[in-house]
Protein backbone atom coordinates (compact mmCIF):
# COMPACT_ATOMS: atom_id res chain seq x y z
CA UNK A 1 0.00 0.00 0.00
CA UNK A 2 1.25 3.48 -0.88
CA UNK A 3 0.21 6.94 0.66
CA UNK A 4 -0.31 9.63 -1.32
CA UNK A 5 0.00 13.39 0.05
CA UNK A 6 -1.08 16.33 -1.78
CA UNK A 7 -2.18 20.04 -1.32
CA UNK A 8 -5.62 21.03 -3.21
CA UNK A 9 -5.44 24.43 -4.76
CA UNK A 10 -8.85 26.93 -4.81
CA UNK A 11 -10.43 25.12 -2.23
CA UNK A 12 -10.99 24.81 1.48
CA UNK A 13 -9.05 21.75 2.36
CA UNK A 14 -5.61 21.73 2.78
CA UNK A 15 -4.44 18.58 2.08
CA UNK A 16 -5.52 15.37 1.01
CA UNK A 17 -4.27 12.10 1.59
CA UNK A 18 -5.23 8.75 -0.17
CA UNK A 19 -4.07 5.10 0.34
CA UNK A 20 -3.70 3.19 -2.82
CA UNK A 21 -3.41 -0.80 -3.18
CA UNK A 22 -0.56 -2.36 -5.33
CA UNK A 23 -3.67 -2.48 -8.03
CA UNK A 24 -4.42 1.41 -7.44
CA UNK A 25 -8.14 0.63 -5.98
CA UNK A 26 -8.31 3.16 -2.87
CA UNK A 27 -8.44 2.08 0.69
CA UNK A 28 -8.75 5.16 2.28
CA UNK A 29 -9.26 8.83 1.60
CA UNK A 30 -8.46 11.47 4.59
CA UNK A 31 -8.89 15.44 4.21
CA UNK A 32 -7.72 18.36 6.32
CA UNK A 33 -10.32 21.01 6.60
CA UNK A 34 -12.76 21.60 4.05
CA UNK A 35 -16.49 20.82 4.42
CA UNK A 36 -16.56 17.79 6.57
CA UNK A 37 -19.51 15.83 6.06
CA UNK A 38 -19.11 16.54 2.14
CA UNK A 39 -15.78 15.20 2.30
CA UNK A 40 -16.48 12.35 4.57
CA UNK A 41 -19.53 11.35 2.21
CA UNK A 42 -16.55 11.11 -0.72
CA UNK A 43 -14.28 8.94 1.01
CA UNK A 44 -16.74 6.54 1.68
CA UNK A 45 -18.16 6.71 -1.62
CA UNK A 46 -14.29 6.37 -3.52
CA UNK A 47 -13.46 3.54 -0.70
CA UNK A 48 -12.63 0.76 -2.72
CA UNK A 49 -13.32 2.30 -6.51
CA UNK A 50 -10.47 2.20 -8.49
CA UNK A 51 -8.27 5.27 -8.81
CA UNK A 52 -9.35 5.27 -12.36
CA UNK A 53 -12.84 5.36 -11.85
CA UNK A 54 -12.92 8.13 -9.28
CA UNK A 55 -10.76 10.29 -11.45
CA UNK A 56 -13.01 9.44 -14.50
CA UNK A 57 -16.00 10.14 -12.13
CA UNK A 58 -14.90 13.00 -10.11
CA UNK A 59 -12.78 15.21 -12.45
CA UNK A 60 -14.06 18.65 -13.75
CA UNK A 61 -16.79 18.84 -10.92
CA UNK A 62 -16.73 22.71 -9.69
CA UNK A 63 -17.83 24.27 -6.59
CA UNK A 64 -20.12 27.29 -6.96
CA UNK A 65 -18.23 29.87 -8.89
CA UNK A 66 -15.22 28.48 -8.71
CA UNK A 67 -13.28 26.24 -11.32
CA UNK A 68 -12.84 23.74 -8.91
CA UNK A 69 -13.64 21.65 -6.12
CA UNK A 70 -12.55 19.01 -3.84
CA UNK A 71 -13.65 16.24 -5.53
CA UNK A 72 -11.96 17.73 -9.08
CA UNK A 73 -8.90 18.31 -6.44
CA UNK A 74 -8.79 14.52 -5.41
CA UNK A 75 -9.27 13.66 -9.07
CA UNK A 76 -6.02 15.50 -9.93
CA UNK A 77 -4.19 14.35 -7.27
CA UNK A 78 -4.96 10.76 -8.82
CA UNK A 79 -3.53 11.36 -11.79
CA UNK A 80 0.16 12.99 -10.29
CA UNK A 81 -0.44 9.89 -7.99
CA UNK A 82 -0.75 7.68 -10.72
CA UNK A 83 0.97 9.33 -13.16
CA UNK A 84 -0.90 10.81 -15.52
CA UNK A 85 -1.01 14.06 -14.30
Amino acid sequence: MKTYTFQPHGVCSREMQVDLDDQNVIQEFRVTAGCHGNLQGIAALVKGMPAGEAIRRLKGIQCGPKSTSCPDQLALGLERALGQG
